[in-house]
Protein backbone atom coordinates (compact mmCIF):
# COMPACT_ATOMS: atom_id res chain seq x y z
CA UNK A 1 0.00 0.00 0.00
CA UNK A 2 1.20 3.54 -0.56
CA UNK A 3 1.23 6.90 1.67
CA UNK A 4 -0.68 9.52 0.47
CA UNK A 5 -0.21 12.59 -1.68
CA UNK A 6 0.47 14.91 0.84
CA UNK A 7 4.24 14.45 1.14
CA UNK A 8 4.79 17.33 0.06
CA UNK A 9 3.08 19.58 -2.52
CA UNK A 10 6.39 19.70 -4.93
CA UNK A 11 6.00 16.00 -5.16
CA UNK A 12 2.13 16.09 -6.24
CA UNK A 13 2.85 14.55 -9.89
CA UNK A 14 5.24 11.49 -7.83
CA UNK A 15 2.93 10.05 -6.70
CA UNK A 16 0.93 6.45 -7.56
CA UNK A 17 -0.54 5.83 -10.55
CA UNK A 18 -1.15 2.33 -11.37
CA UNK A 19 -3.86 2.39 -8.26
CA UNK A 20 -2.25 0.49 -5.31
CA UNK A 21 -4.25 2.00 -1.89
CA UNK A 22 -4.96 5.62 -2.49
CA UNK A 23 -5.13 8.60 -5.37
CA UNK A 24 -4.52 11.95 -4.91
CA UNK A 25 -6.53 14.74 -5.77
CA UNK A 26 -7.21 15.41 -9.23
CA UNK A 27 -4.43 17.56 -10.63
CA UNK A 28 -3.57 19.48 -14.09
CA UNK A 29 -1.36 16.94 -16.15
CA UNK A 30 -0.18 17.26 -19.93
CA UNK A 31 -1.39 14.12 -21.76
CA UNK A 32 1.66 11.50 -23.24
CA UNK A 33 1.09 10.84 -26.79
CA UNK A 34 -0.27 7.62 -27.49
CA UNK A 35 1.39 4.82 -28.49
CA UNK A 36 0.69 1.66 -30.45
CA UNK A 37 1.99 -1.88 -29.60
CA UNK A 38 1.72 -4.04 -32.14
CA UNK A 39 0.77 -7.75 -31.20
CA UNK A 40 -0.41 -10.37 -33.17
CA UNK A 41 -4.42 -10.17 -33.97
CA UNK A 42 -6.36 -12.51 -32.03
CA UNK A 43 -9.94 -13.95 -33.09
CA UNK A 44 -12.87 -11.55 -32.15
CA UNK A 45 -14.42 -12.31 -28.78
CA UNK A 46 -17.65 -12.83 -28.15
CA UNK A 47 -19.44 -10.24 -26.11
CA UNK A 48 -20.72 -11.88 -22.66
CA UNK A 49 -23.98 -10.13 -21.55
CA UNK A 50 -23.10 -8.52 -18.17
CA UNK A 51 -25.96 -9.95 -15.34
CA UNK A 52 -29.10 -8.01 -14.45
CA UNK A 53 -27.53 -6.74 -11.32
CA UNK A 54 -24.97 -5.19 -13.20
CA UNK A 55 -26.95 -3.74 -15.94
CA UNK A 56 -28.07 -0.91 -13.45
CA UNK A 57 -29.19 1.93 -16.66
CA UNK A 58 -32.62 1.24 -19.33
CA UNK A 59 -32.28 2.73 -22.92
CA UNK A 60 -32.82 6.28 -23.42
CA UNK A 61 -35.64 7.51 -25.06
CA UNK A 62 -35.51 6.63 -28.88
CA UNK A 63 -35.45 10.63 -29.84
CA UNK A 64 -31.72 10.63 -28.56
CA UNK A 65 -31.15 7.37 -31.12
CA UNK A 66 -28.55 7.30 -28.11
CA UNK A 67 -28.73 3.63 -25.74
CA UNK A 68 -26.57 2.43 -22.61
CA UNK A 69 -25.79 0.11 -21.15
CA UNK A 70 -23.69 -0.01 -17.15
CA UNK A 71 -23.77 1.81 -13.73
CA UNK A 72 -24.19 5.02 -14.77
CA UNK A 73 -23.15 6.35 -11.30
CA UNK A 74 -19.99 7.57 -9.67
CA UNK A 75 -17.40 5.05 -10.55
CA UNK A 76 -19.47 3.50 -13.35
CA UNK A 77 -19.13 2.31 -16.68
CA UNK A 78 -21.08 2.08 -19.35
CA UNK A 79 -21.42 0.38 -22.89
CA UNK A 80 -23.36 2.98 -25.42
CA UNK A 81 -24.84 2.76 -28.75
CA UNK A 82 -24.11 5.73 -30.89
CA UNK A 83 -27.10 7.01 -33.23
CA UNK A 84 -26.32 6.02 -36.65
CA UNK A 85 -23.98 7.65 -38.89
CA UNK A 86 -22.15 9.54 -36.20
CA UNK A 87 -18.63 10.50 -37.27
CA UNK A 88 -17.91 11.67 -33.93
CA UNK A 89 -18.79 11.79 -30.51
CA UNK A 90 -17.47 13.72 -27.40
CA UNK A 91 -17.85 12.57 -23.59
CA UNK A 92 -17.85 16.18 -21.39
CA UNK A 93 -16.04 17.75 -24.59
CA UNK A 94 -13.59 15.24 -25.35
CA UNK A 95 -13.56 13.11 -28.09
CA UNK A 96 -14.07 9.66 -27.97
CA UNK A 97 -13.64 6.68 -30.12
CA UNK A 98 -16.58 4.80 -31.30
CA UNK A 99 -16.85 1.23 -33.05
CA UNK A 100 -17.34 0.07 -36.16
CA UNK A 101 -20.79 -1.16 -34.79
CA UNK A 102 -21.20 1.85 -32.91
CA UNK A 103 -20.77 0.88 -29.67
CA UNK A 104 -18.79 3.13 -27.29
CA UNK A 105 -17.12 3.13 -23.70
CA UNK A 106 -17.80 5.75 -21.17
CA UNK A 107 -16.82 6.05 -17.44
CA UNK A 108 -17.37 8.35 -14.63
CA UNK A 109 -14.45 8.66 -12.49
CA UNK A 110 -15.18 8.16 -8.29
CA UNK A 111 -15.85 12.50 -8.15
CA UNK A 112 -17.81 12.68 -11.14
CA UNK A 113 -20.54 15.48 -10.96
CA UNK A 114 -23.95 15.20 -10.86
CA UNK A 115 -24.32 15.34 -14.84
CA UNK A 116 -22.37 14.35 -18.13
CA UNK A 117 -22.67 14.94 -21.46
CA UNK A 118 -22.65 13.14 -25.16
CA UNK A 119 -22.96 15.39 -28.38
CA UNK A 120 -23.17 13.19 -31.98
CA UNK A 121 -21.91 14.50 -35.43
CA UNK A 122 -24.04 13.09 -37.87
CA UNK A 123 -22.65 12.66 -41.68
CA UNK A 124 -24.88 15.24 -42.39
CA UNK A 125 -22.98 17.62 -39.89
CA UNK A 126 -26.31 17.72 -37.69
CA UNK A 127 -25.58 17.07 -33.85
CA UNK A 128 -27.37 15.10 -31.42
CA UNK A 129 -26.99 15.29 -27.15
CA UNK A 130 -27.80 13.75 -24.61
CA UNK A 131 -27.79 14.96 -20.98
CA UNK A 132 -27.10 11.71 -18.37
CA UNK A 133 -27.72 11.65 -14.83
CA UNK A 134 -24.55 10.26 -12.82
CA UNK A 135 -26.33 8.97 -9.39
CA UNK A 136 -24.01 10.06 -6.66
CA UNK A 137 -22.38 7.36 -3.95
CA UNK A 138 -21.84 6.91 -0.18
CA UNK A 139 -18.04 6.12 0.14
CA UNK A 140 -16.72 4.69 3.27
CA UNK A 141 -14.98 7.62 5.42
CA UNK A 142 -12.64 6.46 8.21
CA UNK A 143 -11.91 9.17 10.75
CA UNK A 144 -8.45 9.24 12.14
CA UNK A 145 -8.68 12.24 14.52
CA UNK A 146 -5.41 11.48 16.63
CA UNK A 147 -3.21 10.44 13.77
CA UNK A 148 -1.45 13.17 11.85
CA UNK A 149 -0.15 12.58 8.11
CA UNK A 150 2.89 10.75 6.94
CA UNK A 151 6.11 12.68 6.89
CA UNK A 152 7.87 13.49 3.39
CA UNK A 153 9.57 10.75 2.14
CA UNK A 154 13.32 10.37 1.31
CA UNK A 155 15.52 11.64 -1.56
CA UNK A 156 16.14 8.21 -2.15
CA UNK A 157 12.70 6.71 -2.63
CA UNK A 158 11.28 9.63 -5.26
CA UNK A 159 14.97 8.79 -6.98
CA UNK A 160 13.76 5.02 -7.71
CA UNK A 161 9.38 6.26 -7.72
CA UNK A 162 10.31 8.45 -11.04
CA UNK A 163 11.31 6.19 -13.61
CA UNK A 164 8.50 3.71 -11.72
CA UNK A 165 6.03 6.43 -13.00
CA UNK A 166 7.27 6.95 -16.17
CA UNK A 167 6.85 3.45 -16.70
CA UNK A 168 3.25 3.41 -15.79
CA UNK A 169 2.29 6.30 -17.93
CA UNK A 170 4.17 5.07 -20.40
CA UNK A 171 1.86 1.65 -20.13
CA UNK A 172 -1.11 4.13 -20.44
CA UNK A 173 -0.46 5.79 -23.39
CA UNK A 174 -0.73 1.95 -25.47
CA UNK A 175 -3.00 1.64 -27.76
CA UNK A 176 -3.43 -1.98 -28.79
CA UNK A 177 -6.66 -2.20 -29.95
CA UNK A 178 -7.84 -5.36 -27.36
CA UNK A 179 -11.95 -5.46 -27.61
CA UNK A 180 -12.63 -6.94 -23.48
CA UNK A 181 -14.14 -3.19 -22.85
CA UNK A 182 -17.27 -5.29 -24.92
CA UNK A 183 -17.01 -8.05 -22.07
CA UNK A 184 -18.66 -8.72 -18.78
CA UNK A 185 -15.52 -9.09 -16.18
CA UNK A 186 -14.70 -11.44 -14.01
CA UNK A 187 -13.17 -11.58 -10.73
CA UNK A 188 -9.45 -12.47 -11.11
CA UNK A 189 -9.39 -14.19 -7.68
CA UNK A 190 -12.29 -15.01 -5.47
CA UNK A 191 -11.68 -14.11 -1.56
CA UNK A 192 -12.18 -11.70 0.70
CA UNK A 193 -12.51 -8.06 0.02
CA UNK A 194 -10.31 -6.61 2.87
CA UNK A 195 -10.37 -2.69 1.13
CA UNK A 196 -12.98 -1.65 -1.10
CA UNK A 197 -12.95 0.81 -4.12
CA UNK A 198 -13.46 4.81 -2.84
CA UNK A 199 -12.96 4.20 0.84
CA UNK A 200 -11.16 7.56 2.57
CA UNK A 201 -9.32 8.18 5.09
CA UNK A 202 -9.60 11.96 7.42
CA UNK A 203 -6.57 12.79 9.56
CA UNK A 204 -5.81 14.92 12.01
CA UNK A 205 -7.15 18.45 11.73
CA UNK A 206 -9.76 16.97 9.75
CA UNK A 207 -7.27 16.86 6.49
CA UNK A 208 -8.90 14.59 3.43
CA UNK A 209 -6.56 11.04 2.93
CA UNK A 210 -6.82 10.17 -1.27
CA UNK A 211 -8.73 7.97 -2.16
CA UNK A 212 -8.57 3.69 -2.41
CA UNK A 213 -8.33 3.40 -6.22
CA UNK A 214 -9.46 -0.27 -6.04
CA UNK A 215 -10.43 -3.22 -4.49
CA UNK A 216 -7.98 -5.66 -2.15
CA UNK A 217 -9.06 -9.03 -2.24
CA UNK A 218 -6.96 -10.84 0.55
CA UNK A 219 -5.79 -14.80 -0.86
CA UNK A 220 -3.07 -16.60 -0.10
CA UNK A 221 0.44 -16.36 -1.54
CA UNK A 222 0.55 -17.80 -4.77
CA UNK A 223 -3.34 -17.94 -5.70
CA UNK A 224 -3.54 -18.01 -9.90
CA UNK A 225 -4.48 -14.89 -10.72
CA UNK A 226 -6.73 -15.02 -14.07
CA UNK A 227 -7.23 -11.57 -16.67
CA UNK A 228 -10.74 -10.43 -15.54
CA UNK A 229 -11.62 -9.86 -19.54
CA UNK A 230 -9.65 -10.28 -22.64
CA UNK A 231 -6.73 -7.78 -23.24
CA UNK A 232 -2.65 -7.09 -24.07
CA UNK A 233 -0.20 -6.72 -21.48
CA UNK A 234 0.94 -3.41 -21.78
CA UNK A 235 3.45 -3.65 -18.60
CA UNK A 236 5.41 -6.76 -16.81
CA UNK A 237 7.75 -5.33 -14.11
CA UNK A 238 10.77 -7.02 -14.64
CA UNK A 239 11.42 -6.34 -11.06
CA UNK A 240 9.40 -5.15 -7.46
CA UNK A 241 8.78 -1.55 -7.62
CA UNK A 242 8.83 0.38 -4.51
CA UNK A 243 4.79 0.71 -3.80
CA UNK A 244 3.47 -1.87 -6.03
CA UNK A 245 5.93 -4.31 -6.02
CA UNK A 246 5.18 -6.76 -8.73
CA UNK A 247 3.15 -5.00 -10.90
CA UNK A 248 1.15 -6.04 -14.18
CA UNK A 249 -1.30 -4.51 -16.14
CA UNK A 250 -3.46 -5.07 -19.05
CA UNK A 251 -5.13 -3.17 -22.10
CA UNK A 252 -8.88 -4.10 -22.41
CA UNK A 253 -9.26 -1.26 -25.47
CA UNK A 254 -11.11 2.13 -25.88
CA UNK A 255 -8.82 3.49 -23.46
CA UNK A 256 -9.69 0.78 -20.14
CA UNK A 257 -6.93 -1.08 -18.19
CA UNK A 258 -6.39 -3.08 -15.64
CA UNK A 259 -4.02 -2.97 -12.94
CA UNK A 260 -2.68 -5.57 -10.54
CA UNK A 261 -0.39 -5.21 -7.34
CA UNK A 262 1.59 -6.86 -4.60
CA UNK A 263 1.85 -10.27 -7.52
CA UNK A 264 4.72 -13.29 -6.39
CA UNK A 265 4.97 -14.55 -9.89
CA UNK A 266 4.52 -12.82 -13.57
CA UNK A 267 3.62 -15.67 -16.29
CA UNK A 268 3.01 -13.03 -19.02
CA UNK A 269 5.14 -10.80 -21.21
CA UNK A 270 4.35 -7.06 -22.90
CA UNK A 271 2.54 -7.46 -25.98
CA UNK A 272 0.81 -10.95 -25.01
CA UNK A 273 -2.74 -11.35 -25.98
CA UNK A 274 -4.94 -12.76 -23.04
CA UNK A 275 -8.16 -14.35 -22.66
CA UNK A 276 -10.96 -13.60 -20.21
CA UNK A 277 -10.35 -16.69 -17.63
CA UNK A 278 -6.56 -17.31 -18.73
CA UNK A 279 -4.21 -17.95 -15.57
CA UNK A 280 -2.05 -14.57 -16.01
CA UNK A 281 0.13 -14.20 -12.35
CA UNK A 282 0.13 -15.50 -9.07
CA UNK A 283 -0.99 -13.12 -5.79
CA UNK A 284 1.60 -12.47 -3.35
CA UNK A 285 2.58 -9.42 -0.51
CA UNK A 286 5.79 -7.50 -2.56
CA UNK A 287 5.77 -4.15 -2.86
CA UNK A 288 4.13 -1.90 0.34
CA UNK A 289 1.48 -4.28 1.18
CA UNK A 290 0.86 -5.33 5.35
CA UNK A 291 0.03 -9.23 3.91
CA UNK A 292 -0.82 -11.15 0.82
CA UNK A 293 -3.45 -9.92 -1.18
CA UNK A 294 -4.34 -8.68 -4.73
CA UNK A 295 -4.77 -5.09 -5.30
CA UNK A 296 -7.40 -5.00 -8.82
CA UNK A 297 -7.51 -1.04 -10.14
CA UNK A 298 -9.55 -0.32 -13.10
CA UNK A 299 -9.06 3.26 -15.26
CA UNK A 300 -11.00 4.20 -18.36
CA UNK A 301 -8.52 7.30 -19.71
CA UNK A 302 -8.30 9.87 -16.71
CA UNK A 303 -11.44 8.05 -14.55
CA UNK A 304 -10.57 5.99 -11.93
CA UNK A 305 -13.71 3.26 -11.82
CA UNK A 306 -14.74 0.81 -9.25
CA UNK A 307 -14.58 -2.74 -10.16
CA UNK A 308 -17.04 -4.32 -8.42
CA UNK A 309 -19.65 -2.70 -11.21
CA UNK A 310 -17.92 -4.58 -13.99
CA UNK A 311 -17.95 -7.74 -12.00
CA UNK A 312 -21.51 -7.73 -9.94
CA UNK A 313 -20.90 -9.03 -6.35
CA UNK A 314 -17.69 -11.72 -5.26
CA UNK A 315 -19.10 -14.94 -5.22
Amino acid sequence: MRTGQRWGAGIAALVLTAGCAIVPPAANTTPRRAETVRVQPAPAPTPTPAPAAVQRVAQTPQRTGFTYQGAMEQGGAVIGTAPSDTRSLTFDGKEIPVADDGRFLIAFDRDHGPSATLVATLGDGTTVRDTLNVAPRQWKISRLNSLPRLSQPTKEFLALRKPELEQIHAARAMRTGADGWREHFIWPVEGRVSSVFGSQRIYKGGEKGAYHSGVDVAVPTGTPLRAPADGVVILAADHPFTLEGNLLMLDHGMGLNSAFLHLSKIDVKVGDHVRKGQVIAETGATGRATGPHVHWSLKWRDARIDPELMTGPMP
